[in-house]
């Protein structure tokens, strides 16, 4: 306004008034030396006057002069509608910057947000018409499909799927793959208790073991048990001698037969562990590929009672306003476990960030060291977009893609870290949270209680039908429900959040509400799930696309 205010009183020590003006120039008018004088007269005395007075010749009508050139009308009216704009543009910018999402209006512990409106592709993919990809993994293309007589069987192969669920799943599909590659038998795979999960579950806890042995029959042999005439079971499962070790990491289709086919042969019955991510994606052949999906996505299924309850609890989340409505699953990565190895700085008292580095020191010494250097690498990470979204990020992520605060949402997650505090700005935003326990009475979940997978595997189906899905972090869970959906034919929108982006923006002080909202909107509008192409070393779990779908 200073500028405008200077600029002002030099166009009018500049220009002298339009009457004045037409007075100097007129060829009627005789050319009067003492006129000449009494001009520079006058000028000398504008230059003395105050600036109000200079602003009554852009606005003569404040003026105590009874007549106003119609010139001079129309410009002074410009002058105030230009000021009038400029006022109404930075009062705008002032109030979308007390409205951005570090300053929502607090009403006691509840966080009020501006409201979005709720645009029309809100729980539709709306890219999904551009595709015509279909899933096509049930397909055989012979050759390599056709299953070798019995009694040509190089040998048996008994592995352990580690780990959580999600975990173990892959491990289960790799097992398969291994088998067929080296033509031999795959024995029923042991689910290992797992360190962290604490689960003694077995597969036939869990999986249809009758459907997966019947639907693989024309791939791979599947045997229940052990053969009968291998004696010493417990030599299977501790002795080194009948152990392959040190299988490398996404090994290539031949390391398994230059290396482990030999030994099976030799020995007849061989375990193969540990046997995490053993088998590579890229260096194997096409079809071999399409059986993995082929396990993943039509041979393995739940028991028919885990896919009842979880119909139930879906069936549950569509009808909790009385009509139909759609649901969102939140898939929630903010357990203590997680927050400790993401190795990531997060809100939090001094308490809490001691007891978290006490944590980390404890658990994983060697990563810890003396932990001088774990502020650089916390930085780096978040700004890599590395670091688990916290509850009160996803909140306000949702806010800003349009999800008005009646949204429903299941909430797949552990016990997070922070407990009520971290959950209460998300709660808030979102008061419509529900799980699993709150969803189902305590009897009708006692009987999934005794296996945590089984818990695991109710919280699997239940995101798997959402209309939304969105994930917060990495994992097997995620990318394999995100798999799952884009194989069963992406019209199911799944959000994957940019967080290296979402960094940036959470770290500005100055974004206001309508250019953050801006900002995740235009980067989320290709992040909903859609079939991606493959790249060298892709994840078959997460994107599915060319070896397991083809063009409709």
């Amino acid at each position: 306004m200073a500028e405008l205010r200077h600029s002002s009183s030099i166009g009018s020590r500049a220009t002298p008034s339009p009457l004045k003006r037409d007075e100097d120039s007129s060829p009627f008018l005789p050319d009067n030396p003492t006129d000449h004088h009494d001009r520079h007269s006058s000028r000398d005395r504008d230059r003395d006057r105050p600036f109000w007075s200079n602003f009554h010749s852009i606005c003569p009508f404040f003026s105590d002069e009874p007549r106003v050139s119609p010139h001079n009308y129309k410009i002074s009216t410009l002058w105030i509608l230009l000021v009038i704009l400029v006022g109404f543009v930075s009062i705008s910018a002032i109030l979308n910057g007390l409205n951005s999402p570090y300053l929502c209006r607090k009403d006691g512990i509840v966080l009020r947000c501006p409201r979005v409106k709720e645009p029309p592709s809100l729980w539709g993919n709306p890219f999904s018409a551009t595709t015509s990809w279909k899933p096509c993994a049930e397909r055989r293309n012979g050759g390599i499909s056709d299953l070798p007589p019995e009694n040509e069987t190089n040998g048996y192969i008994f592995i352990h799927a580690e780990g959580g669920l999600n975990q173990q799943r892959i491990a289960i599909c790799n097992a398969v793959a291994v088998a067929k590659i080296m033509n031999a038998t795959l024995i029923l795979p042991l689910l290992k208790q797992d360190q962290i999960w604490k689960d003694q579950t077995k597969f036939e806890d869990i999986f249809d073991v009758d459907h997966f042995i019947e639907y693989l029959k024309d791939d791979v042999r599947i045997v229940r048990d052990i053969p009968k005439w291998f004696t010493d079971k417990s030599e299977l499962l501790t002795s080194i001698r009948r152990t392959v070790k040190n299988i490398p990491k996404y090994a290539p289709a031949q390391f398994y037969i230059d290396n482990v086919l030999p030994r099976i042969k030799e020995k007849k019955i061989m375990a193969l562990k540990p046997f995490v991510d053993r088998l590579g994606y890229d260096n194997v052949l096409p079809e071999i590929n399409r059986l993995r999906c082929r396990v993943n996505y039509h041979a393995l299924k739940f028991l028919p009672e885990i896919e009842q309850m979880a119909d139930q609890l879906a069936s549950r989340m569509r009808n909790r306003t009385g009509s139909s409505n759609p649901y969102m699953a939140l898939h929630l990565r903010f357990e203590k476990g997680m927050v400790g190895l993401s190795f990531c700085d997060f809100v939090g008292t001094r308490e809490e960030k001691a007891q978290m580095a006490e944590y980390r020191k404890k658990e994983w010494p060697r990563r810890y060291k003396n932990g001088s250097h774990l502020w650089q690498l916390a930085l780096q990470k978040r700004k890599e977009g590395r670091c688990p979204l916290e509850p009160g990020e996803v909140a306000v992520i949702l806010r800003a893609m349009g999800y008005p605060k009646e949204t429903q949402i299941y909430v797949a997650s552990g016990k997070v870290y922070g407990g009520q505090n971290r959950m209460a700005p998300l709660r808030n935003m979102f008061p419509n949270l529900v799980t699993k326990e709150e969803l189902a009475t305590r009897e009708e979940l006692d009987g999934f209680r005794k296996h945590v997978t089984s818990l695991a595997a109710l919280d699997f189906l239940v995101c798997l039908k959402s209309d939304v899905f969105v994930m917060t972090h990495g994992g097997n869970f995620a990318k394999l429900i995100i798999g799952a959906r884009r194989y069963m034919g992406h019209q199911l929108k799944s959000i994957k959040p940019d967080k290296g982006l979402m960094s940036k923006s959470f770290g500005d002080p100055y974004m206001g509400w309508a250019p953050f909202v801006e900002d995740v909107v235009v980067t989320h509008q290709t992040r909903t799930g859609l079939p991606e192409e493959t790249f060298p070393n892709y994840d078959l779990w997460e994107n599915p696309l060319t070896p397991c779908m083809c063009r409709a």
